[in-house]
């Protein structure tokens, strides 16, 4: 199926799934952000089943522009072809064996929220009051932001000691507190209006000015201290199993897909 032709979030969630099956199958540890990507759109569309949002129709749609920005991001690397560069940034540390799991991740998570979330907003409520969005704009940052916090929780089904490190060394966890917090800033959601208010001819450069931060930011993740560094690689070190062995662990702790998906 070609992207453009994606409309819905069931769609997202089986794509995710041949996405988390070729990483398998290949070792490719940006299998990793693809089982977290698919909970997190399994969790919105329960949202959207349950009424979590305000309007349940448009957030269908976010999500779909949304994941479609990941998705042409992702299958343009595996074709060479030009990408963000937070993404490229997050797609090359593939390659580096010492990251651990969870900064594979968060790499992931930072190119996505803080580029892509900002504009998909701005995308669908082109021609439309953007401030209308706000309200399921900041519930669906409620779900992406109480995942990093079971990532841990999930990680431990990789290497069952990471809880005690983490909870034993302050830096490692600092490292994870201070990403989390730029979670919880809305630099996403000023990013959409500053975008909402722009001219076509100017959306590219406020863009790539936008992505370069981001990129810069992203050194927290890749570049930690050298003390969190030691860490990090004692625990690479202790992640026991091939790429394959913990994506299949990491999706352990997947919710069932919707009805009529089979789980990857």
């Amino acid at each position: 199926m070609k992207l453009e032709e994606i409309k819905t979030i069931d769609e997202i969630i089986a794509i995710l799934g041949n996405i988390i099956l070729e990483s398998e199958a290949n070792n490719n540890p940006l299998g990793y952000f693809a089982v977290l990507y698919q909970k997190v759109t399994i969790k919105v569309k329960e949202g959207i089943e349950t009424n979590f949002f305000n309007d349940g129709d448009r957030m269908g749609t976010l999500d779909v522009v949304f994941a479609k920005r990941y998705l042409q991001a992702y299958y343009d690397y595996q074709k060479n072809e030009p990408v963000t560069t937070s993404w490229q940034t997050a797609f090359t540390l593939s390659k580096n064996y010492w990251p651990v799991v969870l900064q594979h991740l968060l790499v992931g998570i930072n190119a996505h929220i803080n580029l892509d979330l900002g504009i998909a907003a701005a995308e669908i409520s082109k021609n439309k009051n953007l401030g209308d969005l706000e309200d399921d704009f900041n519930r669906i940052n409620e779900i992406l932001a109480s995942l990093v916090n079971e990532v841990q929780d999930d990680l431990s089904r990789v290497w069952p000691t990471l809880k005690k490190i983490l909870q034993k060394t302050r830096n490692v966890d600092d490292f994870l507190i201070d990403f989390s917090m730029e979670l919880a800033r809305d630099g996403a959601w000023m990013f959409a209006k500053s975008l909402a208010h722009l001219p076509d001819k100017e959306l590219d450069s406020l863009i790539a000015a936008r992505d370069q931060k981001i990129t810069e930011k992203m050194n927290i993740i890749t570049k930690p201290g050298f003390i969190a560094r030691v860490i990090l690689g004692v625990i690479r070190l202790g992640e026991k199993g091939s790429v394959a062995g913990k994506i299949r662990e990491l999706k352990k702790a997947l919710p069932s897909p919707p009805n009529g998906i089979s789980r990857p």
